[in-house]
C-alpha cells in the first residue's frame, strides 16, 4: 500500500511539472498524430511522456546515444496508444532498448498458417512478456512523422504489451471490461482474421499487412497500427473492426485527422 501510495504521488508531481519546451518542439517535429489533439488530451499526453521518461530505463544499443529526442519521441506514441485508459503506464516494461536499425534475432518463428521456422530473422521491433520492449530508432521516426502505410513499431510492440496483460499467451485477446465486449471481439476479429488470411493466401491487395496474418497476436498488433495510422481507410474497408477497436481504446482517431489543427513549430 505504501509502495503504491508513493509511486503514484511521484507520478502526480511529474504530471504536474511543466512540460520542457525544448520536448515540446520535439513533439512537432517528430509526432504528427500530437498536434491533432484536444487541449485536455493534449496535457494528458504532456503529463504521461514525463511519466514514461522518468520511470522506464532507456537503453541506447549497438552505438546509439539515448538522447531527450528518442525517449520523447517514443513515449509520445506509447501514451498516444493509451491515452483514453486509467494510468497504463506499462509497469511490467521496466526498459525500453532502442537499435540504430533493423537487428536480428534468431530462434522459433510462427509464419503465416502456423507453420514453424527455426532460423534467423531481421525485426525493427520486439516486446518481451515481463521483460523490455526493443525497437529500431528509424522505424520509430517513420511510424511517428506520418502514416507511413499503416505501420507504426511502437503501436504494434506495445499492443502486444497490452495483449500480455492477460498473461504469457499472447493471443491477440488483451483484456475487455464485459462479456459482451469479449463476444463482439472475438466475432469481429475471427470474420477480420480468416478474411486477411484468405486475401494474403492468395496475392490480393490488403490495406493490413499481412504479418497481421501471422498468428491473431500479431493480427491485433497489425490492426492497431492501421486503426491509428490511416483510420478512414481503416474505417471504410473494415467498419466493424475499426468500431471495436475504437470501443477498445476508447478513441476516434478519424476524428482527430478531420480536426486537425494548424500547429507551426516557433521559428518557423
Amino acid at each position: 500500500m505504501l509502495l503504491r501510495w508513493l509511486k503514484d504521488r511521484r507520478r502526480r508531481q511529474l504530471r504536474a511539472a511543466p512540460f520542457p519546451e525544448a520536448w515540446q518542439q520535439i513533439l512537432l517535429s517528430n509526432v504528427a498524430m500530437s498536434t491533432r489533439l484536444t487541449d485536455a488530451e493534449q496535457d494528458r499526453l504532456c503529463g504521461d511522456i514525463q511519466v514514461l521518461v522518468a520511470e522506464k530505463n532507456w537503453e541506447g544499443c549497438n552505438g546509439v546515444v539515448m538522447t531527450d529526442e528518442i525517449k520523447v519521441t517514443i513515449a509520445a506514441q506509447i501514451s498516444l496508444l493509451v491515452l483514453a485508459f486509467e494510468e497504463q503506464f506499462f509497469d511490467n516494461v521496466l526498459s525500453i532498448l532502442v537499435y540504430p536499425h533493423s537487428y536480428t534475432t534468431r530462434g522459433a518463428m510462427e509464419a503465416p498458417g502456423g507453420l514453424i521456422v527455426q532460423g534467423e530473422s531481421l525485426v525493427i521491433g520486439q516486446a518481451v512478456y515481463r521483460g523490455p520492449v526493443i525497437l529500431s530508432w528509424p522505424d520509430v521516426i517513420d511510424g511517428a512523422r506520418g502514416p507511413n502505410w499503416g505501420r507504426n513499431v511502437v503501436f504494434h510492440e506495445f499492443a502486444h504489451q497490452l495483449d500480455m496483460l492477460n498473461g504469457r499467451n499472447v493471443d491477440g485477446n488483451p483484456p475487455l471490461e464485459t462479456r459482451e465486449q469479449f463476444d463482439r471481439w472475438q466475432q469481429v476479429n475471427d470474420a477480420e482474421y480468416a478474411r486477411l488470411t484468405h486475401a494474403c493466401r492468395l496475392g490480393h491487395p490488403t490495406l493490413l499487412d499481412c504479418y497481421g496474418a501471422t498468428n491473431r497476436a500479431e493480427f491485433f498488433a497489425v490492426a492497431t497500427e492501421c486503426f491509428f495510422q490511416l483510420p478512414h481507410e481503416f474505417a471504410e474497408i473494415h467498419p466493424e473492426l475499426y468500431d471495436v477497436l475504437r470501443t477498445f481504446y476508447k478513441q476516434d482517431p478519424g476524428l482527430r485527422v478531420t480536426h486537425q489543427r494548424e500547429v507551426t513549430p516557433s521559428g518557423q
